[in-house]
């Protein structure tokens, strides 16, 4: 796994919409999906993963619209990152 990318066993959340990321002319469409988070305080939930070559961002469903806005935005980062390395590398 890359920079802060996530490994999940399962993925299966609420679906909130998409996010679309285009790197080096290959468009992903990210599925953005809230599942509830333990909070334990020492991390901040949410965040692009990959798993079984599936691609999106997970949120807190839980959290405050500002809180879910600013996972969005950390994920869709973190994804061009994934990508970039993918793709232009």
């Amino acid at each position: 796994m890359q920079n802060g990318a996530q490994n999940m066993n399962s993925v299966s959340g609420r679906l909130l919409g998409f996010v679309r990321v285009v790197v080096g002319g290959h468009v992903c469409d990210l599925a953005v999906q809230a599942v509830p988070f333990d909070s334990d305080g020492e991390r901040a939930a949410g965040g692009f993963f990959v798993h079984e070559g599936q691609l999106g961002i997970l949120v807190d469903e839980g959290a405050p619209a500002a809180l879910v806005q600013a996972q969005i935005e950390k994920g869709t980062a973190e994804a061009i990152r994934h990508l970039s390395r993918k793709y232009l590398n």
